[in-house]
Formats: structure tokens, C-alpha cells, sequence
């Protein structure tokens, strides 16, 4: 935050928040927005969460959080409720007076995203807002020991997956079949969050669509596959191709 001019950093974006606060709640709430935190340079975190996450984690971290420092808060579901009901407004009322609090409110605060409509109500509050994105990302460059073991053994499940994908590939299966082996056996493995399972072949590889079919593999294929899930918060996006059958002599 010092190297990027910041006071602080409000964070909406969950492995960002996961990342700076220690809490997780489940991909269940990915990215709808109604999970935030603000970091200071000296202070600990404070994060607005659903109401039992929020004393969830004064049980499970309580040398981290307290009532003062893990509370309920709401900012709509991303639109589910309406303007009306004045979450965002009161969302960012209780973040500026957090900050003045602390002597930080006319310091730039960084976001790292925000719904438009809470991005204005944070305007309103006369807080001077600014990108704080590129902060957390050259932090989250930075990995230490256990982050690069986690990357490892993230990678390691995708090894096993892929050395499966290999026994099962023959004409006759579908694309959606590998998907859900694949899947069931990341989280036999322990992955906590499968995000998808690219699994393209023969004409569909170009372009590649980003998505499975039930298209059946034959004989010849190409077979494209990408693995994306997510270990203690640690992702793959981990790809290879293979050839059902032999390779031509092209």
C-alpha cells in the first residue's frame, strides 16, 4: 500500500478478501458482492460478512477478529435488492466512518472492484477512490513457501487427473463423461472448488469453444482437456492435448 500511495484497500473480490483477511465462506458466494474488507497498513482486518460467517470467524480466528473487526453487513446481491432499501448507502457510511476513525478518510482508498452503484455511494461519502487492484496483484505476485507448496500440490491432483484421462480416452466416450470423472475425482483428492473442466475434441479443438459437449470421441481425435479448480484457495489452469489413437505421419 505504501509503494502504491494508499491509506488503505476495500476489497470486494473473494480471493482477494481471502487472501488479505484469512476468511473463506465457501464458493457458494463468489463474487456477488456482499463480502468486504478493508485493510490499513497498521491495523487489522475488518470484514462485513453474512451475519453467521461473520461470528463463524471470531470463533475460528479469535486472534484475529472480534465484535469490532468481523460484523454483518449487506450490499444488495448485486442488484437482487433494490437501491431502495439504502444498502449501499449505508454500506458506505459505515466504511468512511471506519476510515475517519482511524485518521485514514481523506487518504486515496484503493478498490479493487465494486459494483457501479456502491463505487457512487463511496463517492458520496467524499472518499477519494482509486484502483487498489494493482496493489493486491503485485502483492499476490509475491509467494512465499507454503503458497508455492499449495501451487504444487494443486498441480500434483491435476497430474493424477490427467494420467486418468489417458485409461479412459478411447472412441465411444463423450467429452462430457471425462468432465465427470474429472471432477469427482478432484474433490475425491480434495480440491474444494472444481471451476471447470475443459474437454473439447476431433472439429470442435478450432476454434476452441471454452466449453464441453456430448459429443462422442472417435477414432483419430484430437482431444484438447484444460483442468481449473482450486486448492486451499491455489488454482491450476493446467492443459494438455492428446491423440485418440495414433498421431499421423503430418
Amino acid at each position: 500500500m505504501e509503494a502504491h500511495g494508499l491509506g488503505a484497500v476495500l476489497l470486494f473480490e473473494t480471493s482477494n478478501i481471502r487472501y488479505a483477511t484469512a476468511t473463506q465462506i465457501g464458493y457458494w458466494a463468489f463474487n456477488k458482492g456482499e463480502r468486504w474488507a478493508v485493510v490499513t497498513r497498521d491495523t487489522r482486518p475488518k470484514v462485513w460478512d453474512f451475519g453467521s460467517a461473520a461470528k463463524a470467524h471470531r470463533i475460528q480466528l479469535p486472534h484475529m477478529y472480534d465484535t469490532e473487526n468481523s460484523i454483518g453487513g449487506n450490499t444488495g446481491l448485486q442488484g437482487a435488492i433494490g437501491p431502495e432499501a439504502g444498502l449501499h448507502a449505508r454500506a458506505a457510511k459505515e466504511i468512511a466512518a471506519y476510515l475517519e476513525d482511524l485518521g485514514l478518510k481523506n487518504e486515496p482508498l484503493g478498490v479493487d472492484m465494486a459494483e457501479t452503484s456502491v463505487f457512487l455511494a463511496l463517492q458520496q461519502e467524499n472518499l477519494n477512490v482509486v484502483d487498489g487492484q494493482q496493489a493486491m496483484m503485485k502483492a499476490r505476485e509475491i509467494k512465499n513457501q507454503d503458497e508455492i507448496m499449495l501451487l504444487s500440490q494443486a498441480s500434483a491432483m491435476v497430474d493424477g487427473i490427467y494420467q486418468d484421462i489417458f485409461e479412459m480416452l478411447k472412441p465411444g466416450i463423450r467429452e462430457s463423461d471425462v468432465v465427470g470423472m474429472a471432477h469427482a475425482r478432484l474433490f475425491e483428492m480434495g480440491s474444494e472448488f472444481v471451476e471447470a473442466i475443459n474437454s473439447i475434441a476431433g472439429e470442435r479443438c478450432a476454434p476452441h469453444p471454452h466449453v464441453f459437449s456430448d459429443r462422442y470421441i472417435r477414432p483419430g481425435d484430437q482431444a484438447y482437456f484444460d483442468i481449473i479448480h482450486a486448492y486451499n484457495g491455489y488454482r491450476t489452469c493446467y492443459y494438455r492435448t492428446f491423440v485418440v489413437g495414433r498421431a499421423t505421419q503430418a
